[in-house]
């Protein structure tokens, strides 16, 4: 997979493509994905997926967007269902005054443009004016056919990526991952933390997330760490230490391996959530703490094992 961080460095001829931001690339975004892998490939043409960072809505809006993958995460993600092309283009607020016929045309030239997959509800440019009845207009036009593919949908309704946001910061980790069709991760370089776990026999890797990714809501949770290609499972707090620390403001993401013992400093680290344990608490003692870390790591055990 090519991994092209705007479209001016991105040029191919007879492009089958799809845009969006597929944050989370979800089971409802893998119905798109697969169609177009699977129907480019038949015709010997390169599957392309363009997506954009920031998020168009934080551009749009002025608002802040916690997105659910970075873009290298969404790109690694694509390239897994065979997506052979990932275009990440920044999204400013000139390309949201552009018109559909422009944006087209720019693409059709970069990207030798053949056909153009887009979900039930998509449009682009100024306005949202190149719905799928203007796209396939243009199309005619530029020599590109549109197909628009249904949503998928499930027991709860159209899968979404809103919806799996809220779910997150919710801390309903396990409907989260039912949506997304994998478990929701975070992760980042091993960082050094104020060191108090290891006074108290439970030392914490402290790692150094993304700040702009969705955070399940502070507490405690069962996830598997993964360093390289080894996992192992890890009793994991999201929060602000209120026993030592109550006056932090930013939380910190913090990891206990279980049945680990070596200095992993610097190494980069992905946690996956399986499970939430429980909301984080303040202790009046610190003997209280660690009966209740012992606890924490007895569950989170028992729920991996």
């Amino acid at each position: 997979m090519q991994h092209y961080h705007s479209l001016e460095a991105a040029t191919f001829q007879n492009s089958w493509l799809t845009i969006g931001v597929f944050d989370g690339v979800h089971r409802g975004h893998r119905e798109i994905i697969h169609k177009l892998v699977s129907d480019a490939h038949a015709h010997h043409a390169p599957a392309v997926l363009l997506t954009f960072d920031p998020h168009p809505a934080t551009v749009l809006t002025g608002r802040e967007m916690r997105c659910l993958t970075t873009p290298d995460e969404r790109a690694d993600l694509l390239g897994s269902l065979g997506v052979d092309v990932v275009i990440t283009q920044r999204f400013t607020p000139d390309l949201s005054t552009a018109t559909a016929l422009e944006y087209m045309t720019r693409l059709k030239m970069s990207l030798g443009l053949s056909h153009l997959l887009i979900g039930y509800d998509f449009a682009l440019g100024k306005g949202r004016e190149g719905n799928a009845a203007r796209l396939t207009e243009i199309g005619l036009e530029l020599n590109y056919s549109v197909e628009v593919v249904s949503a998928l949908s499930d027991e709860s309704g159209v899968i979404s990526s809103t919806e799996i946001r809220k779910l997150i910061s919710t801390g309903n980790i396990n409907e989260a991952s039912k949506l997304l069709g994998y478990r929701y991760q975070l992760g980042g370089e091993v960082i050094h933390g104020e060191g108090r776990g290891k006074t108290i026999n439970f030392p914490t890797a402290n790692v150094n997330y993304p700040k702009g990714k969705v955070m399940p809501p502070n507490g405690i949770y069962a996830c598997w760490a993964h360093l390289g290609s080894q996992k192992f499972m890890a009793a994991t707090n999201i929060g602000l230490n209120p026993t030592f620390t109550p006056e932090r403001q930013v939380p910190s993401l913090e990891a206990y391996l279980l049945d680990f013992d070596r200095d992993i400093y610097g190494e980069t680290m992905q946690l996956e959530f399986v499970a939430r344990l429980r909301d984080e608490i303040r202790y009046t003692s610190v003997d209280a703490l660690i009966k209740q870390i012992h606890d924490d790591v007895d569950k989170t055990r028992a729920m991996l094992s």
